[in-house]
């Protein structure tokens, strides 16, 4: 039997404001570029006045709206996300984009399973794998990782697709050196990892140069990074290639310890996912749960 599925429809939405989260409302808005200095004075005149909150009275000026009271909010709580009017990332990454959405709170739900039967001192690497191309593979590697940086783990993504690597496109970052590099011995490790500034707690190690051996590399050089990271990062979350496409998923897998299976509603078949599952447990890789998408 596969574990218990968990449905989540990839649809998408968008800036960020780093401050400080004991900042008040009027000065995140100020910040902000919502209101002015003399906005201000108006919206505190009338906030007297009628015993109304900050909020409530710059709102009922016309001069903001509930998504600029939602984000100040955020900020304030330590639970930034970014605008519609945000471009800096892909939007389907839907955990930074619509953080209230239904399908969020799906991803909210396997990050919660996850940290009570795999993340501890334990383990700290999981593989996302699927049996073929086209599943969402990558775009819930993503999104997880958005959602555990919210929870403030230390949150590592990791683009171990070095057949067609998609991370660094979805967070808009330059193609450079990445893990495919350090692997080779042409680039430090550390050096390769990128901080992700929207999410204090996310870093991102890109795919990087796409090489012509790459389940080669996986093979000789993955376990000993693995090793280096985990006692930097509290979560670790590996993209890897589908099954169809070589035996990188079950080699990261099988370092790992532990998968989640990545399937595509109406698509997948379970036939493929059963031959996965299996092929998986005869490398002593636990499968924790599949995960249908619905795109």
């Amino acid at each position: 039997m596969l574990p218990a599925e968990i449905v989540i429809n990839n649809k998408m939405i968008s800036k960020i404001i780093k401050t400080d989260n004991t900042a008040s409302m009027g000065d995140l808005l100020l910040g902000a570029g919502k209101i002015s200095a003399g906005d201000a004075e108006r919206i505190i005149a009338l906030q007297k006045q009628n015993g109304m909150r900050f909020g409530d009275a710059a709102k009922a000026l016309g001069l903001i709206n509930d998504d600029d009271i939602q984000k100040a909010l955020s900020y304030q709580f330590d639970f930034p996300f970014l605008a519609a009017s945000e471009e800096n990332f892909n939007k389907e990454l839907v955990a930074a984009y619509q953080p209230f959405s239904e399908q969020v709170e799906a991803l909210r739900a396997v990050r919660g399973q996850l940290m009570l039967r795999w993340f501890s001192d334990a383990h700290k690497t999981l593989a996302l794998v699927s049996p073929c191309r086209g599943e969402g593979r990558s775009n819930m590697a993503a999104n997880l990782a958005i959602v555990f940086s919210q929870l403030g783990e230390r949150t590592l993504l990791i683009d171990a697709d070095l057949r067609s690597p998609r991370q660094h496109t979805l967070f808009n970052l330059q193609s450079g050196i990445g893990l495919s590099d350090v692997l080779a011995g042409r680039a430090d490790l550390i050096t390769a990892i990128k901080r992700i500034p929207a999410f204090r707690d996310l870093s991102l190690l890109p795919a990087g140069t796409v090489p012509p051996n790459p389940v080669e590399l996986i093979s000789r050089g993955l376990k000993n990074c693995l090793q280096q990271l985990q006692a930097e990062f509290d979560v670790i979350l590996i993209d890897t290639p589908s099954a169809e496409q070589g035996m990188d998923g079950q080699i990261i897998a099988s370092l790992c310890g532990g998968s989640i299976f990545v399937a595509r509603q109406h698509k997948t078949r379970l036939n493929d996912l059963q031959h996965l599952k299996q092929a998986l447990h005869d490398t002593g890789s636990l499968c924790l749960c599949v995960v249908l998408t619905d795109f």
